[in-house]
C-alpha cells in the first residue's frame, strides 16, 4: 500500500473560489434549511471550508452519495443550479420526498441502483453516467462491508472523468483496531485508503478540519458525550 499524496488538481488550486463561495453562502441561508441544520454549520460539519479543501466549484458536475434527509443537498444543489449539475444516488428516497420537490431543486438528478441492491449489499454495478467531475459522500462508509466498499469504489471510479475527485468524510476508528460494539460505525483512515487506492486511485491530500481531540475513539458514535463532536477523517482522492 503506498500513502503517498499526489500534488493537488488543477480544480483544487484554482485561486478564484470567491464565486463558489458566495453561492454555496447564499445556499446556506435557503428556506428549506431548518433551524437544526443551520446549528450544525460552523461549529460541527464547516461545509464551505470542507468543499474549498475538496477541490468543489460552481460548474462541476457531482454525485452525491447517501444523501439521507438532504444536508448536504440543501447546499449542494442550489450552488450548482445554473452551471453544474447534482446528482444523488443510494438511500435517496428521503431526500426525494423532503427536499428534492421544493421549488430550486427540480435540476437534481436521482441515479437509482438496480433493483433489489442496497448500500449494505452491494454487487458490481454502475451509476450509469459518466465524465463526472466530483463524487462526494459524509459519514457513510461505515454502514457498509469490506466488499461493498470494494464494488461501490469501482463504480465511483468509472463515474468520474480522468482527473475526477473523490471526497470522503467519517468518523475515525483507531488504526488496527478489531472491530466492536462501540467502534462499529468508525473506519480505520488506513483502510479507506488502502481500499480507495486498491480501486485505482490516487491519494491527493488530507485535513484536520474536521478532527477533534475531545474524541479519544472508545466511544460510540451515538453517545453523547461525542454525538457531533466524533474525530473524522476528511481525505480526497483522485482519479488518474
Amino acid at each position: 500500500m503506498s500513502l503517498v499524496v499526489t500534488a493537488p488538481s488543477a480544480w483544487a488550486q484554482a485561486a478564484d473560489f470567491d464565486s463558489t463561495r458566495n453561492k454555496l453562502e447564499m445556499a446556506m441561508q435557503g428556506a428549506t434549511r431548518t433551524p437544526a441544520e443551520t446549528a450544525r454549520d460552523e461549529i460541527e460539519r464547516q461545509p464551505v471550508a470542507t468543499l474549498e479543501f475538496f477541490g468543489f466549484r460552481e460548474d462541476m458536475r457531482v454525485l452525491e452519495l447517501v444523501p439521507g434527509a438532504g444536508w448536504y443537498t440543501k447546499i449542494l444543489a442550489p450552488t450548482l443550479r445554473g452551471s453544474g449539475k447534482l446528482y444523488v444516488a443510494i438511500g435517496t428516497d428521503t431526500v426525494a420526498e423532503r427536499v428534492l420537490n421544493q421549488p430550486g431543486f427540480d435540476e437534481v438528478e436521482v441515479l437509482n441502483l438496480p433493483e433489489g441492491m442496497t448500500l449494505r449489499e452491494l454487487e458490481p454495478f454502475n451509476f450509469e453516467v459518466e465524465d463526472l467531475d466530483m463524487v462526494l459522500t459524509f459519514r457513510n462508509l461505515h454502514n457498509m462491508n469490506a466488499e461493498s466498499r470494494m464494488h461501490l469504489n469501482d463504480a465511483i471510479f468509472d463515474s468520474l472523468r480522468p482527473g475526477g475527485l473523490y471526497g470522503v468524510i467519517d468518523h475515525t476508528r483507531r488504526h488496527l483496531e478489531p472491530g466492536n460494539r462501540e467502534n462499529g460505525r468508525r473506519l480505520d483512515p488506513v483502510l479507506v485508503i488502502k481500499e480507495t487506492q486498491a480501486a485505482g486511485f490516487e491519494l491527493v491530500d488530507f485535513s484536520d478540519l474536521h478532527a477533534s481531540v475531545a474524541d479519544d475513539l472508545t466511544l460510540e458514535v451515538g453517545n453523547e458525550m461525542v454525538t457531533g463532536r466524533t474525530d473524522r477523517f476528511t481525505l480526497l482522492f483522485r482519479k488518474p
